[in-house]
């Protein structure tokens, strides 16, 4: 066993974010620590990295007391966390990312090629076969991902740590990663792994460890380790995800009224190439794609943040107007982008000014906000419809877990009744129930009439939610799968350049 947390108790203003929570890890073994959104999970990690430090309890590193003042502590006793949001520096290369902070000197000068031999020997262990002076702006996520272990292994990390690690990579730079964690595994360095993505758990995992409202509520191991045990665990009680949720629902194109349409539509990105598509009113279309694809660039040009070079956008018949979001959104037009700590929110902003920011002139006379009262009435229905937790409308967006920052990024369009939602990944790092509840919420307003049009890297996802498929492979459409049609192989095949019957496209 080599790092040990016993009774760790962390308390912020009005939350018990952990209640004497004990975890181990040993040597050559991947644990999985699961939980909702708000379970305590990433509270835990930041102390086992010294992020924090614990109002309560202790930490052992061999047995033996261990006190993290701070990161580097933590980094010199061998304990390395890889957040979620990657921490590369873009405008240096891949060696220098790797020895940042702890570049090989000779009084004040750089020894480059000890700095490229070591930054190459961190490179082979995480099992990433690139030039350490290639920039990491030329980077895939994938290979970023690798490059943020290759940065841990290289400080001697004994405990390596990874918070979502997949949430931007395709299915293939997953598997390469797994592989990666595989083999660190065998070579004995102890890997504590979060994800929501529960296959990952099934396929990964040694042992995998449970929190609930900041307490340990179970553990599995070996054979115990099923999707439905750890769902079962972590919210108490089984739950439906989603198998059939749409299957009821019959899209006759035929016969069904287009709500969004896009003609001849190019963007920057992809110049030469003009998308066409259609999704009729109460429809759930999903966007599937390798990374690259051209699916971000589609959803933000239809929405007006990016000018597309050519085309028209419709709306129930009608052309939007102008090429700017504010367009859009007064067509009917809602969106909910990938990143939404970046792009989605206000995070020094409350819960409730989040939820009402984008339906304010319902509240507004002459441009004036004058009906206070009935925004906060508002504001406080969708917390309660979206059940975010905390459900206190005063309080800072940004101190919300991650999943509770997604409810509030989807429902606060929902007050302005869209026509019309646009989604990139809209369960990116939300535990299992959050995303069921997404998934209702999308399947309630396709059933009260929306559009419905979301990106997705999730196979499960993908499969799950949609009426249709829409596979898009380097900027153009290179499939169009009834719900019928769509399996994860038919996918893949047209993502990675092959038509239906696995023939590679010319």
């Amino acid at each position: 066993m080599i790092l040990q947390a016993r009774n760790i108790v962390k308390r912020f203003p009005g939350v018990l974010a952990l209640d004497g929570v004990d975890l181990d890890v040993s040597a050559g073994e991947i644990l999985a620590v699961v939980g909702e959104n708000g379970a305590g999970k990433s509270t835990l990690m930041k102390v086992l990295a010294g992020d924090l430090q614990p109002d309560e309890g202790e930490l052992l590193l061999d047995g033996v007391p261990l006190r993290l003042r701070s990161p580097r502590d933590a980094m010199l006793a061998g304990i390395s966390l890889i957040h979620q949001e990657l921490s590369l520096a873009d405008n240096l290369d891949v060696g220098a990312n790797i020895l940042l902070g702890r570049e090989p000197r000779s009084g004040p000068f750089l020894r480059r090629e000890t700095a490229r031999v070591e930054a190459r020997a961190a490179l082979k262990a995480a099992g990433l076969d690139i030039d350490p002076d290639v920039s990491v702006a030329e980077l895939g996520m994938g290979s970023r991902q690798l490059v943020e272990i290759a940065k841990a292994l290289s400080t001697k990390a004994r405990v390596l740590i990874m918070d979502e690690p997949t949430s931007s990579l395709t299915a293939v730079e997953a598997n390469r990663l797994f592989e990666t964690i595989e083999r660190l595994r065998d070579h004995g360095t102890a890997i504590i792994y979060i994800s929501h993505r529960l296959g990952e758990i099934e396929r990964l995992a040694d042992r995998v460890e449970v929190l609930r409202d900041g307490s340990h509520v179970g553990s599995l191991v070996g054979s115990e380790i099923t999707q439905d045990a750890i769902v079962e665990r972590m919210v108490g009680r089984g739950l439906d995800r989603d198998r059939g949720l749409r299957s009821d629902v019959e899209v006759d194109v035929a016969t069904k009224t287009p709500m969004l349409e896009v003609h001849g539509l190019r963007t920057a990105r992809f110049p030469d190439i003009s998308i066409d598509l259609v999704v009729h009113r109460g429809e759930i279309v999903a966007m599937a794609g390798l990374v690259g694809a051209g699916r971000t660039e589609l959803l933000r040009a239809i929405f007006g943040i990016d000018r597309p070079i050519a085309g028209s956008i419709l709306v129930a018949g009608e052309e939007v107007r102008g090429r700017h979001p504010a367009d859009a959104a007064a067509s009917g037009i809602a969106f909910v982008p990938e990143d939404r700590k970046a792009d989605g929110l206000l995070l020094e902003e409350s819960i409730g000014e989040n939820m009402t920011l984008p339906s304010l002139s319902v509240h507004a006379t002459g441009g004036v906000l004058r009906h206070r009262r009935r925004e906060r009435r508002a504001a406080a229905e969708l917390i309660h419809q979206m059940d975010v937790r905390p459900a206190d409308r005063n309080l800072v967006a940004g101190g919300l877990s991650g999943g509770n920052q997604q409810k509030v990024a989807v429902g606060r369009w929902v007050g302005c009744e869209p026509r019309v939602f646009l989604l990139d990944e809209p369960t990116r790092g939300v535990d299992v129930a959050a995303k069921a509840e997404i998934h209702l919420l999308l399947d309630r307003l396709a059933r009260g009439g929306a559009a419905i049009l979301a990106a997705s890297s999730e196979m499960e996802e993908l499969l799950a939610v949609s009426d249709r498929v829409i596979v898009m492979h380097e900027g153009r459409i290179a499939g169009d799968l009834a719900r019928q049609e769509a399996s994860e192989a038919a996918i893949m095949r047209l993502a990675t350049g092959g038509d239906r019957e696995g023939a590679t496209s010319r």
